[in-house]
């Protein structure tokens, strides 16, 4: 019976740390999301370098009529800005997803063993 009590007890022991780091991790996330959004705003920004956007060009076309005019240029840019936005919020979601569902697994798994430990020790 001993031994039997000896693997209960390091399971739940186990388990409740699992839970329990879980739960930090989640709460990092959290608070590494919060920081980034409200302190440090530019964290998250990524450096894009966009490639130049360039038309081929026709044999019978000379070089300048290949290039993209300023208005395909600004359309390009606009794009560039709000995929990156786009993937900047997204980013945001899924850290924010990731961290509430470590949350939500972490807090009662942590919290059903640690009290039967405790349960236990006072039985």
């Amino acid at each position: 019976m001993e031994r039997k009590e000896l693997i209960r007890t390091i399971y739940l022991y186990l388990f409740s740390l699992v839970g329990l780091v879980l739960v930090i991790i989640g709460l990092v996330q959290v608070v590494d999301l919060g920081l980034k959004s409200l302190v440090f705003t530019n964290a998250d920004q990524v450096v894009i370098y966009p490639s130049y956007p360039v038309k081929p060009v026709p044999s019978s076309i000379d070089e300048k009529q290949a290039q993209p005019t300023p208005e395909e240029l600004a359309d390009y840019e606009r794009k560039q800005a709000e995929s990156q936005r786009a993937q900047e919020a997204s980013n945001k979601a899924r850290t924010a997803s990731n961290a509430l569902a470590m949350i939500i697994i972490g807090t009662p798994l942590f919290l059903y063993h640690w009290k039967t430990i405790q349960k236990d020790k006072k039985a």
